[in-house]
């Protein structure tokens, strides 16, 4: 897997229904890395870790019960008396090339081996190193834990000779060179190291891997997983195998089936894939369910190990994407009484102010929800202490009407007494909200046109002037909206609603005096118009006709010129190239025109053999 980290899309790093696991190199980013992809419904790892030798830890180290191994089966300790002490088991897993995983059944490990690379000394020393590194990774595995181990990954190495295309000459051009039997195809290392790895049929290597592909196809050929794709090598499966699924012995009975999938492209390599069975019979004929000893949980689902890519900061909400940062606001409500619809639906807020404020009359107090909710009087008497409708508004004109409230205010009392809410102070509130949000409700969305900048501004009525007219006159206290427009008898909430009306009818206005084009704007536009208008073709000067515009494709110094000629020119002009006398095909070009469109037609040839065009001459021999 060739990507980073960063260059993950959120599809890729945490896709729906799966748990994603990434091992990206440190120091080249791209240049290799592995990934695993478990289905969430079907099971999830007990463990997993990054790396073959325990070194890789994430920003919060994993704890020895979250590794897969204990400290003795890692390959540091495997291989501490085998004269390997010059191993860097740091760089070896800096390359993300593997990921292990506890299954519970057995452990997966997925691995990338290196290739062959540029063949320096260095790179062939990195890559025999990370085979003995990951032989001694399985040995700690089976030989010390007693686990059943899957490897699975690009091996880059062939097992057997039939695992090649050229596996054949490879052995007879060793016996030309003297060599015995097959030295020839096992010449390389690598292949060396992957034939004493498996467990062979006659006995002749004691490895722990059983190549389960080949297991069950022993004697299929052209059975390749990589090709060389610059000589479109797949097409004629010119290839070699060097991608595997490798088991222990344990797993045999559990193996339904194991093959490629050629016929699935998208890279120079093809799928392998394992199939288990989802139950067995063991030998005393007990059922062996696959999941339950995988671990798989389903009430409650069990979480992944902490190495997953949902608990990535980016994905996990601990840490914001960029693409936030230029998302949508969300829209809020510019009506804050556009919830007064019931006492259940206010929230009694008295208790969240303190006490000692509202005693020393710094603050008002605070509304209740029996106090604001329901249609209020002109004659307002005081605190409400029953919840009985008010009584009908009196005959006297309500701008000579005084509440008694407002004299309350005056007195010492009167920090104590709960103010209402009156029509009028909604109204003036709505009326302000609506002054300071017009701005934001005129302006268009995107980036302003171009003609906008040629129209003449309009002039508006100031909108607070205009909304205060509509709402009402501002009163001081606790006075009901003198105003025709409003009935002083109707609910806080009608009365709103009467104002946003005016508003919004305001709006539409403005917006229909703004849409109405100027002289002026009509002018610009039409020069803007002329102005970016494409050049027209121009008519023929012998035939009369409108002209076409071409271009010379032919090699040669005429090569891209642009040019104008109509359709009659062009097929007289192709005959002219191909003939050798001119004069009869000017005669033809000529007849029935007059003398000054003879004398026209007559000036397109120069005395060099030029046809003179628009865009400067091209030779005859280039059209």
């Amino acid at each position: 897997m060739k990507s980073s980290r960063s260059g993950l899309s959120k599809g890729c790093a945490v896709p729906p229904s799966y748990h994603a696991f990434f091992s990206f190199p440190v120091a080249k980013s791209g240049y290799s890395g592995v990934s695993t992809y478990v289905r969430a419904a079907s099971s999830v790892p007990i463990k997993a870790e990054e790396g073959l030798c325990r070194v890789l830890e994430p920003k919060l180290p994993l704890t020895d019960d979250e590794h897969v191994s204990h400290l003795g089966a890692y390959p540091q300790c495997i291989l501490s008396d085998s004269g390997n002490e010059d191993i860097d088991y740091k760089d070896l897993d800096s390359e993300g090339r593997s990921l292990v995983f506890d299954f519970g059944l057995f452990v997966l490990i997925n691995v990338y081996c290196p290739n062959d690379g540029n063949g320096t000394d260095e790179r062939n020393k990195y890559k025999a190193d990370f085979h003995t590194v990951l032989e001694a990774r399985v040995k700690g595995l089976v030989e010390i834990e007693r686990r059943e181990v899957i490897v699975v990954g690009d091996l880059n190495a062939c097992a057997a000779i039939i695992d090649h295309c050229e596996g054949q000459l490879m052995v007879s051009r060793g016996l030309a060179e003297g060599l015995q039997g097959e030295e020839g195809f096992w010449g390389k290392e690598s292949r060396r190291w992957m034939r004493d790895w498996m467990v062979s049929e006659d006995g002749t290597s004691c490895g722990h891997m059983i190549d389960i592909t080949r297991r069950l196809s022993p004697d299929r050929k052209g059975m390749y997983t990589c090709w060389n794709t610059k000589i479109s090598a797949r097409d004629s499966n010119y290839g070699t195998r060097i991608d595997y699924i490798m088991v222990t012995r344990g797993l045999l009975p559990w193996v339904k089936a194991a093959d490629i999938q050629p016929h699935i492209k998208g890279s120079d390599h093809c799928p392998v894939y394992l199939d288990l069975y989802d139950e067995i019979v063991d030998a005393t004929g007990v059922k062996i369910n696959l999941q339950e000893v995988m671990g798989f949980k389903t009430n409650p689902p069990a979480e992944p190990p902490r190495l997953a890519s949902k608990f990535w900061n980016e994905y996990s909400g601990k840490q914001k994407l960029l693409q936030q940062f230029f998302g949508k606001l969300p829209a809020t409500s510019s009506m804050a009484t556009s919830n007064l619809t019931s006492s259940a639906e206010l929230p009694d807020h008295k208790h969240s102010v303190p006490e000692s404020l509202i005693a020393r009359g710094a603050i008002d107090p605070p509304l209740s929800a029996s106090e604001s909710v329901g249609p209020i009087s002109s004659n307002f008497s005081g605190p409400s202490t029953s919840s009985s409708l008010p009584p009908p508004p009196s005959s006297t004109p309500p701008a000579t009407q005084k509440s008694p409230a407002s004299k309350a205010s005056q007195s010492p009392g009167a920090a104590a007494v709960k103010r209402k809410l009156t029509v009028d102070t909604l109204a003036r509130n709505s009326s302000s909200k609506k002054q300071k949000n017009k701005p934001a409700a005129k302006k268009q969305p995107g980036q302003a046109t171009l003609v906008s900048f040629f129209a003449k501004p309009n002039k508006t009525q100031s909108a607070s002037s205009t909304t205060t007219s509509l709402v009402g006159t501002p009163t001081t206290g606790f006075d009901t909206i003198d105003s025709p427009d409003v009935d002083p008898g109707a609910g806080v909430k009608d009365s709103v609603i009467d104002a946003d009306h005016h508003l919004a009818l305001l709006l539409s206005a403005e917006e229909a005096e703004l849409s109405q084009p100027s002289a002026d704007f009509a002018i610009a536009k039409q020069a803007w118009s002329a102005l970016m208008t494409p050049v027209q073709p121009p008519k023929c000067t012998v035939h009369g006709e409108i002209a076409k515009e071409l271009t010379v494709t032919k090699p040669g110094p005429n090569k891209g010129k642009k040019f104008f000629i109509c359709s009659r020119c062009e097929l007289l002009l192709l005959q002219l190239m191909s003939s050798a006398d001119m004069d009869p095909l000017l005669d033809q070009l000529g007849q029935g025109m007059t003398k000054d469109a003879r004398k026209a037609s007559e000036s397109m040839l120069t005395p060099s053999g030029d046809v003179i065009i628009s865009s400067g001459p091209v030779r005859l021999d280039d059209k």
